[in-house]
This record gives C-alpha cells, structure tokens and sequence, in this order.
C-alpha cells in the first residue's frame, strides 16, 4: 500500500517549491540532490527545516522537493513555505505555532520593475545643470 502524502506548494519572490511529505527517517531531497549537495549555506539549510524543527516533526518525515525560477535564497523562503503548508495538512494542531514563526505568510516583497527614462526602478540619469 502506498505510503501516505501530504502536498504543500511554497513561493516567494520568482521561486516556486512543490513540497511532499512522505513518512519516514527525515531525509531531505531537493530536485533529486540532497540538501546539503542543493544548498550550500548551512544558514538555508536551517531556515529550509526550520518548521519541521519548531512542530517537533524533525525525523518523522521524508521531504521532497521540487523547486524553480528565482535565485537559492528565494528558492530556500519557498521550499520553507511549502513545508510550513504541508504540516498544516499532517496537523491542524500545528497552526499556531507556525503561524506565530511567520512561516504560514506568503512574502509579497517582489523586484521592482525598470521604469522608461531611468537606469532602474528608481536610479535616474546624472543630473547636470549645463
């Protein structure tokens, strides 16, 4: 019989995290590498299990991942949202204490779009007076 899953789908910025979690001894696998060969900061790879580690669910579940677009810190904000999803659905009782971590919140900060007439989103040409 086929192991039970729960989904979670993580974003921020550009990064989109598709998120399993299949029961099992706590391995963490990131499209198809291991944590540690996917990120190469020991600080992501915290934030990434962070709300495994403050449901006290660290060890009870394999995690799969599959994530795109944006750059590895974006990428690591995702895969932690869509980790914080998927233990919502293992438990509701999990709720508060991820909600009150902030992981539950979607992070809307995005890149600001260039604008015509400017270097960059706000950077203007040097001004001269003659």
């Amino acid at each position: 019989m086929a192991k039970v899953q729960y989904q979670g789908t993580g974003r921020r910025k550009n990064a989109v995290a598709r998120v399993r979690l299949v029961e099992g001894t706590g391995k963490v696998t990131i499209n198809n590498r291991d944590i540690e060969e996917y990120l190469n900061y020991e600080t992501l790879r915290k934030d990434v299990i962070q709300p495994l580690v403050i449901t006290e669910n660290e060890g009870k579940f394999d995690v799969i991942i599959r994530v795109h677009g944006g750059g590895f810190t974006g990428q690591a904000g995702a895969m932690r949202h869509g980790i914080a999803r998927a233990l919502l659905l293992v438990d509701a009782e999990n709720r508060p204490a991820l909600k009150a971590a902030g992981y539950l919140t979607r992070d809307a900060r995005m890149k600001e779009r260039k604008k015509y007439g400017l270097k960059g989103a706000r950077r203007a040409p040097q001004f001269s007076k003659r």
